[in-house]
């Protein structure tokens, strides 16, 4: 399954959503900034939920900034201190992770909130969506902020994800839906006619700024 684009891609993730509407009580729609927000609008238009963004910023291990050791939100701070302790990563290291994807983390706000607070997630029905799974890394993380800011259950919801994918539930998603695992998954966006990358600015548009 090839998508022409990320609104054709959220729009095929909006009709497998859909299924689940009466097992999610108040759905809130978290797009992960910047691709995952063209798709999570569309999945947010077709469950009549409010759209947010979900902004994170994995906290990647200096020797291989792919594996998560933990993650930062807004007013969330998430470490994996068992595997800290299993690499050797020192509290200096730490912090060093830490302040380069602070100030990231910090720029994305300003961009995406302006004087705007996030939509409440207590007890909510967190759908953080994103425009697909590589490592899953990053997913992950907006899963545990999530969860941390008070959603009662938390939903991950993708186009497209590696067959062999699999959410841990009670720790990053409860629910995982996913429009297409192709066996032969290399990257994201050989499954898109358009990748394009998204803009701040149509990500601001989408959010009605």
């Amino acid at each position: 399954m090839i998508f022409e684009d990320r609104v054709d891609a959220g729009r095929r993730l909006a009709t497998a959503c859909s299924a689940h509407r009466d097992s999610w009580p108040r759905p809130v729609v978290l797009g992960i900034p910047r691709g995952g927000v063209p798709v999570a609008a569309e999945v947010a238009r077709a469950l009549g939920a409010p759209l947010d963004v979900i902004l994170v910023r994995k906290l990647g291990l200096p020797r291989n900034e792919e594996v998560a050791m933990g993650a930062i939100g807004e007013h969330v701070r998430l470490l994996d201190e068992h595997l800290m302790r299993a690499m050797g990563v020192s509290e200096q290291e730490v912090a060093g992770v830490e302040r380069r994807e602070r100030a990231e983390l910090e720029r994305r706000v300003r961009v995406y909130r302006e004087d705007r607070h996030p939509v409440p997630l207590d007890g909510a029905t967190a759908v953080v969506v994103d425009d697909g799974l590589a490592t899953g890394s990053t997913a992950r993380a907006a899963c545990a902020v999530a969860r941390a800011q008070g959603a009662a259950s938390v939903v991950l919801a993708v186009p497209v994800a590696p067959p062999d994918w699999t959410p841990q539930p009670g720790v990053d998603a409860d629910t995982f839906v996913c429009v297409a695992r192709p066996t032969r998954f290399f990257a994201i966006g050989q499954w898109y006619r358009d990748f394009t990358q998204t803009t701040d600015g149509e990500v601001r548009s989408l959010l009605g700024l």
